[in-house]
């Protein structure tokens, strides 16, 4: 029993399990692990029938999964009565766990469905929750009696039982949470509660600032980053959303910046796809703009962002952010032609001592003026780091060594006054 089992919960470990629409206050499990400890469960007993159902609104009981070696008339997401199931009235004590015959039970031949597919052995486990709710019913049945069957097969059951509860729990935690999640994240679309940060940009031959990145902050700077309120954002379908108003936000302050700075706005590869851009940046087409492009995850349609960004290239700079790491790979910088190249600080970082950071940063240098580009070093903290990147040629500078994210106001002082050389 413990063996089968523990094989199970091994094999489930680490797997993703995604989350069916919420009825009743509870998630549906829509994976295929709970499909899995039912075939081994079902197959384990050598029963025909293996399910698994939840209670849902108006009295009803759900199957959420089933597994079976015969034709049903019923699958997943059928409902009936809970009151018409032997799972409601074992879990409210009506009925025993272990039956090896209906006939033994007179209150089963009030049941419908002891006649209709028929019912035989019947093996049952409610489901509940850490917090004791009851969520539905682990189930194995045969059509016909087995008098076979033990307290020792009952155990088994409830072993398996013990791991779909925990993959329900799961889910239903996730659930809470995404539902909390995109709360907070539908708040901040429907108020516009963005604040926005300036981080400079300067020249490095010279120290004049010439551009600062737009940097987005929300409400629990605190407690989540922006790197998390945007991919939780993307995890729930309202990525290019957020990161449109992050982007309007940006540049509703480009007026506070002198007329020969630039202001750069990041946006990831699914938002240009998006076409949400487009209308934004033509009303700034009189204003010097850059839109980094982000990359966290594998771009699918190559061909869709080329085309995206050369619609955009007449009224925005292009730049490839974290050149480097991640994504931003070689294709990135032969085919998407962009003006501003932007070195990773993991690059950057240390580079007075790396010898190998170094000719990876000269490379860079060579490469940027081959096809026209400018070179952006991120995450400078040290004056070290300034002099070496400048002694090879990098182009611009950005990080705390210049200067950390700032409100717009103090960015605008700093811009009209700042001289770091």
């Amino acid at each position: 029993m413990i063996n089968a089992a523990e094989a199970v919960r091994s094999d489930l470990d680490g797997e993703d399990f995604a989350l069916a629409p919420a009825v009743g206050g509870f998630e549906r499990v829509d994976d295929q692990s709970v499909d899995r400890i039912l075939k081994a469960v079902r197959q384990h007993l050598g029963t025909e029938i293996a399910f698994v159902s939840r209670y849902v609104e108006n009295f009803e009981k759900e199957l959420t999964h089933i597994d079976a070696d015969i034709e049903l008339p019923m699958g997943p997401g059928y409902r009936d009565s809970r009151n018409d199931s032997y799972c409601w009235h074992i879990a409210e004590g009506r009925l025993p766990q272990l039956i090896q015959d209906p006939a033994d039970f007179p209150f089963t031949q009030s049941l419908a469905i002891t006649d209709m597919l028929p019912v035989g052995c019947h093996l049952n486990v409610p489901l509940r929750l850490s917090d004791g709710s009851l969520y539905g019913s682990f189930c194995c049945l045969s059509r016909k009696p087995d008098r076979s069957m033990t307290e020792r097969d009952l155990g088994v059951l409830k072993a398996f039982a013990a791991l779909a509860a925990e993959q329900i729990e799961r889910s239903v935690e996730s659930s809470a949470q995404s539902r909390n999640q995109k709360s907070a994240i539908q708040k901040v679309l429907d108020t516009g509660h963005v604040t926005i940060l300036h981080q400079p940009i300067v020249a490095l031959k010279n120290g004049h600032p010439v551009g600062v990145e737009c940097l987005a902050r929300f409400p629990d700077a605190a407690e989540r980053g922006p790197d998390r309120w945007f991919a939780e954002a993307a995890g729930l379908g309202l990525g290019p959303d957020l990161e449109l108003l992050a982007i309007q936000s940006g540049l509703a302050t480009i007026n506070h910046l002198p007329a020969d700075a630039y202001l750069s706005v990041n946006a990831s590869p699914e938002t240009i796809m998006s076409g949400l851009l487009d209308k934004v940046v033509y009303k700034y087409s009189s204003r010097k703009l850059a839109i980094e492009v982000t990359e966290h995850e594998k771009v699918d349609d190559f061909g869709k962002l080329k085309e995206c960004l050369a619609r955009l290239s007449p009224f925005a700079r292009i730049a490839i952010d974290d050149v480097g790491a991640g994504y931003s790979g070689l294709r990135h910088l032969v085919e998407l032609k962009p003006s501003l190249l932007k070195l990773d600080m993991s690059l950057t970082r240390d580079i007075h001592t790396d010898l190998a950071r170094q000719a990876l940063a000269t490379a860079m240098v060579h490469f940027a003026r081959e096809i026209g580009a400018k070179l952006v070093a991120e995450g400078i903290e040290r004056e070290e780091e300034r002099v070496v990147l400048a002694e090879l040629g990098v182009d611009y500078g950005q990080g705390f060594f210049f200067a950390r994210p700032m409100p717009v106001v103090a960015s605008a002082q700093y811009m009209l006054g700042s001289r770091i050389i």
